[in-house]
C-alpha cells in the first residue's frame, strides 16, 4: 500500500529537506520502499546519510507547498530519536528509517528502508475528500512535464468540486495555490 506523507532528510551538514513522499508500506510500517527521483535533494540526502524520517500528516497545506517548492519556511522540527534526522512537530505519526538497500537502475530509485523507531504525536484527524483532492492536485503539479496538459486540466476540474464542497480554508488555499502553480507553468511554457 502507498501512504502519502512527508519525508524529512538531511545532508551531511544537517541541513533539513522536507518533501512529499508516497512510499510503499510493508506490514504495519515495518519497512518502507522509498522511491525518490534521482537528481532530487531527497535522493542526494538519502544516498549521503542513509537515514530519514517519514511522517503521516493530516494537514495538506504543507504537502502542497513542499510539492511545488513553496515552503516559505521549514516546519518546526525536533531531533529524531534513533537516526540523525528531524521529526516534524506537527504530525500524527512518524517513522525513523535506515536505508538498507538501494537500486538506482531506473530514473526513480528504489530504497529499502527499515523502520528503526516510531512515534505518535496526536490522532489522525480522519478522511476528507478535499484533503485527498489536494494530494492528487499536488501530484499533478509535480507531473506537469510528464502528463499532457489536457489530462491535468481535466483532472483538476474533477477534483475542484470536492474541495469546494468538503474543504475548509487550508484545503481551499492549498488547491488554489496548486492551480496557480500549474497555470504559471503553462504560461511559462507558452512564452518559452
Amino acid at each position: 500500500m502507498i501512504v502519502e506523507g512527508l519525508l524529512t532528510s538531511t545532508n551531511a551538514d544537517g541541513k533539513i529537506n522536507v518533501a512529499p513522499m508516497g512510499p510503499i508500506v510493508r506490514g504495519d510500517f515495518e519497512s518502507l520502499l522509498l522511491r525518490p527521483f534521482r537528481g532530487s535533494t531527497t535522493y542526494a540526502n538519502l544516498i549521503e546519510t542513509r537515514t530519514a524520517v517519514f511522517h503521516v500528516v493530516d494537514r495538506v497545506g504543507v504537502i502542497a507547498r513542499a510539492a511545488v517548492s513553496r515552503l516559505d519556511r521549514l516546519p518546526d522540527t525536533v531531533a529524531a530519536t534513533a537516526v540523525s534526522g528531524a521529526v516534524l512537530v506537527d504530525c500524527c505519526r512518524w517513522f525513523e528509517v535506515k536505508i538498507r538497500d538501494v537500486d538506482i537502475t531506473n530514473e526513480r530509485s528504489e530504497m529499502q528502508a527499515e523502520v528503526v523507531y516510531a512515534g505518535q504525536r496526536r490522532p489522525y484527524f480522519g478522511l476528507n475528500r478535499a484533503r485527498h483532492a489536494v494530494i492528487e492536485a499536488a501530484i499533478l503539479a509535480t507531473r506537469v512535464h510528464l502528463v499532457p496538459r489536457d489530462e491535468i486540466e481535466s483532472a483538476l476540474q474533477m477534483l475542484a468540486p470536492a474541495v469546494a464542497r468538503t474543504g475548509g480554508p487550508e484545503e481551499t488555499d492549498a488547491f488554489d495555490m496548486l492551480q496557480r502553480h500549474i497555470e504559471l507553468h503553462y504560461v511559462g511554457e507558452a512564452s518559452a
